[in-house]
């Protein structure tokens, strides 16, 4: 099992705008700044980085050990994405405390970023979503119940019987792939 989010690599064709949204308004410090070396970005020592010689790679803190990065890509070389597309990111949800919900919604307001309001995703977990410059949709999540000590994964958890009925409903599961399954899931019937 993985510890976490080491980072998550976004795409910007504008770096100052990103990092002028990132820092000001989502409040994530700018950790690490760099350029791809000269020869990663295209040829046979590419190791998956956009196909561009030399862009740029930046890096912010998003807390507890988490990253977000971007490549800045250059303008015009690649469409706007579809968040529903298939195997596009359709949001990325960043935790927050309770006493950082309300005023990161301040914030939003302030820098004139259009939001929907505290949404109630169910029983004590609820969300801001709205967009970065780019167009990529983000969310601040916030169990207020759980002060600044937020449990995610313990939130999610359910029983078995609920996540048995989901599963079963995927098309060509067969019991048995349910029961392996469910018997690695936290949880109790």
């Amino acid at each position: 099992m993985t510890r976490g989010v080491h980072h998550l690599v976004l795409c910007t064709d504008d770096m100052k705008k990103t990092i002028d949204f990132y820092v000001d308004v989502v409040g994530a410090p700018l950790i690490h700044v760099m350029k791809v070396p000269p020869g990663l970005g295209l040829g046979p020592r590419n190791r998956g980085n956009p196909p561009y010689e030399n862009c740029r790679h930046y890096f912010f803190d998003m807390g507890n050990d988490s990253m977000l990065a971007f490549f800045e890509i250059p303008r015009g070389a690649e469409s706007q994405h579809n968040r529903n597309a298939i195997g596009a990111m359709q949001h990325v949800a960043f935790v927050v405390t309770a006493s950082q919900f309300a005023g990161l919604e301040a914030r939003l307001r302030q820098h004139g970023v259009q939001y929907i309001p505290s949404v109630e995703q169910g029983p004590g977990m609820f969300g801001i979503y709205f967009y970065d410059p780019h167009g990529t949709r983000l969310e601040f999540a916030c169990q207020p119940e759980d002060g600044d000590e937020q449990q995610i994964v313990g939130f999610f958890t359910q029983t078995k019987s609920q996540a048995r009925a989901e599963l079963e409903s995927l098309p060509g599961v067969t019991d048995e792939w349910v029961a392996r399954r469910l018997s690695a899931m936290p949880g109790q019937d």
